[in-house]
């Protein structure tokens, strides 16, 4: 049986769309944590009601209601970073995007806690996805996954200054197919939009474990900055000015953006079937 909190909706073509950091479930956790709302804080906030739009692409769905601060399934389960030498957080963060303590003194999960949150949360969800690659390969030769981010403009721990809004990451090229990826970055030149392809954000361990384009296995990450589909406040934020609502009128343009991403990538996978 499927655990009750591993969304998965189901569909016919060959593109995936992957939702790993929208949970708030802290998972019982809470008299354990320095604050409920500093374990939320990192969350991508309204990503699954932007991406809403993905069932008309007769996309497959797959998202987690467990909270990152409980454990990140986009996060090398081995502990290797996926960016030396730059600040990030691990498969059961201790310490906000910010740098704050997660934990009261002494309360963070040690090696065995981290071992079973693995086990229950950080297995299935890739097991999940796994199988629905497979069954998707199965049914077309080739399948495209599409993994969904978003994070705030500024956090100078993790980059410098203001991040461009959309941030497109390949591995470096390694995660999907050259024209796939071309396709997308035309797109965001045409958006008027500021992105980058493979800046800070070059794709988690999602990305960089499924994507294997000589298998016919292709996986892009898109990690948006808040502020390109929400009215996001400038500078460090507090409980009273974090999260902020989600405005479909304000997410309306960058919508349209993904939008045409998703349809790219749906019709170029498709056109690969077909030859």
């Amino acid at each position: 049986m499927r655990p009750h909190w591993l969304e998965l909706k189901r569909r016919a073509s060959p593109l995936i769309v992957s939702i790993p950091h929208t949970g708030l479930d802290l998972c019982g956790l809470e008299p354990r944590l320095a604050s409920e709302w500093l374990a939320r804080k990192d969350a991508d906030w309204h990503i699954e009601r932007l991406y809403d739009f993905a069932p008309s692409l007769d996309a497959t769905l797959l998202r987690t209601s467990i909270s990152r601060s409980v454990i990140d399934v986009n996060r090398d389960p081995s502990g290797v970073s996926l960016y030396p030498g730059q600040a990030t957080t691990s498969l059961c963060p201790t310490t906000s995007f910010d740098g704050e303590p997660l934990y009261v003194d002494a309360q963070a999960p040690d090696e065995a806690e981290i071992a079973e949150r693995r086990r229950l949360y950080f297995d299935p969800y890739h097991r999940a996805l796994a199988e629905e690659v497979a069954r998707l390969k199965e049914l077309h030769g080739v399948v495209t996954i599409y993994d969904c981010h978003s994070i705030r403009s500024s956090i100078p721990r993790l980059f410098d200054g203001e991040l461009p809004m959309f941030n497109l990451g390949t591995n470096s090229g390694a995660s999907a197919d050259a024209e796939l990826i071309n396709r997308v970055r035309a797109i965001l030149q045409t958006s008027s939009r500021s992105h980058v392809v493979d800046g800070r954000f070059k794709g988690g361990f999602i990305t960089r474990s499924f994507g294997r384009p000589n298998d016919n296995v292709h996986a892009l990450q898109m990690e948006l900055a808040c502020r390109a589909y929400i009215d996001e406040p400038v500078g460090p934020v507090d409980p009273a000015r974090w999260p902020v609502a989600y405005d479909p009128e304000y997410a309306a343009p960058a919508r349209k953006v993904l939008d045409e991403i998703l349809s790219a990538a749906l019709e170029w996978t498709l056109r690969c079937v077909r030859h």
